[in-house]
């Protein structure tokens, strides 16, 4: 206990810390003040594939439609869910997963909406014998980190399936550009990925899946990202929260609708260090369908199968933290989505039809841009 008493004191002094070098006083003093007769924003992204939609509301000019005047924060890992639960930025979109922890012990950020679906994958190699989940019991996987989204996806469904994943598997980390190359000379049985990745493990006929969230129940329905607003602002500006909301939520069907031009609008505005060619393929994977009530029913899913794994407290009720973490706002609901309409550019003729092997070699050389890459839980 004074071991642990130790640890919150110190994580108590880092982010005061964090707050004193980098939020000048913790409120993001100028978030919610008039410029050019639009609210301020902040918009915190870190530079990943599936953020598609943030850069999008900005370069297409959703957010100034909503009467909002964006500043868009570079954020690192290592401080993201920090720094929007201290007000460093106002709102993002990010994996329902990798905050539902830090809101069951108290952080006050809250979900708005639904962004995307489908961009983690378990796959084994194609010639072994895992066929199912419980076929990885005393197998080796790889994963990009422990804590990852995709490593909390296989936990997930591990337990789900009466596997236990702290003693029955063996965990092995690997670079997620070189979870391929552990496979092929049998380091690992299986490996838990993340967009480009999983896709070009498939397409290249080296894997099947054994676990894939675009299309098994009942991640096949979950949304795993969504719209997230610090939990204080949301309370001091509710019309410029719900306006961000609806940004985002129609930047992401203009990103479905313009998948290869979302990629390319990201590359060359420097939200992502990639090319467009693995940007559009990594996005092309996605599925870009926002909704509003299916970001509220994701949590209550995810927050069942993460209590059943270990990764929340035995006591936690899924559908109270649902209610805790997620908040229907004016004016952001489904049938607003549905009359929602976007432009398609019928952009497919701007890249022309991706070579696999030449992305497969650009992964070795570029920062992956993959859904969630260097996610650290």
């Amino acid at each position: 206990n004074r071991a642990r008493g130790g640890e919150s004191v110190l994580r108590s002094a880092i982010l005061a810390a964090l707050c004193v070098s980098t939020l000048s006083g913790c409120g993001g003093s100028d978030s919610g003040t008039q410029v050019n007769g639009r609210t301020k924003i902040r918009v915190g992204y870190i530079g990943i594939t599936c953020e598609a939609p943030l850069f999008i509301a900005k370069e297409k000019g959703f957010f100034e439609e909503e009467g909002l005047e964006v500043e868009m924060v570079r954020c690192e890992w290592a401080t993201y869910k920090d720094a929007l639960a201290l007000g460093r930025y106002d709102v993002t979109h990010h994996l329902i997963m990798y905050f539902l922890k830090p809101i069951e012990q108290g952080m006050d950020v809250k979900f708005t909406g639904g962004v995307h679906r489908g961009c983690l994958r378990v796959q084994a190699r194609i010639n072994s014998d895992i066929r199912t989940v419980k076929d990885l019991r005393g197998k080796t996987i790889g994963v990009p980190g422990m804590g990852t989204p995709p490593f909390m996806l296989a936990t997930r469904a591990m337990a789900a399936h009466g596997v236990d994943p702290s003693r029955e598997v063996h965990w092995r980390v690997y670079p997620a550009g070189e979870l391929g190359l552990a496979l092929d000379r049998g380091l690992v049985d299986a490996v838990a990925t993340s967009e480009p990745v999983g896709s070009l493990l498939l397409d290249s006929g080296k894997v099947r899946n054994v676990v894939d969230q675009a299309k098994d129940a009942p991640y096949k329905d979950e949304y795993c990202c969504a719209v997230l607003v610090n939990g204080k602002f949301l309370s001091r500006f509710p019309e410029a929260s719900a306006a961000a909301t609806r940004a985002i939520l129609k930047a992401a069907k203009w990103v479905d609708a313009n998948p290869t031009a979302a990629a390319v609008l990201s590359v060359e505005g420097r939200y992502i260090a990639s090319t467009p060619q693995l940007n559009a393929y990594a996005i092309s994977n996605l599925s870009y369908v926002p909704n509003v009530a299916g970001a509220a029913e994701a949590v209550v899913s995810a927050a069942g199968e993460m209590r059943a794994a270990g990764m929340l407290d035995g006591h936690t009720d899924p559908d109270a933290l649902a209610q805790k973490s997620f908040v229907r706002l004016p004016g952001v609901d489904d049938a607003w989505l549905r009359a929602v309409v976007v432009d398609d550019q019928a952009d497919e003729a701007l890249l022309g039809r991706p070579d696999l092997a030449a992305l497969t070699q650009m992964m070795k050389v570029t920062p992956l841009p993959g859904c969630c890459r260097g996610a650290i839980y």
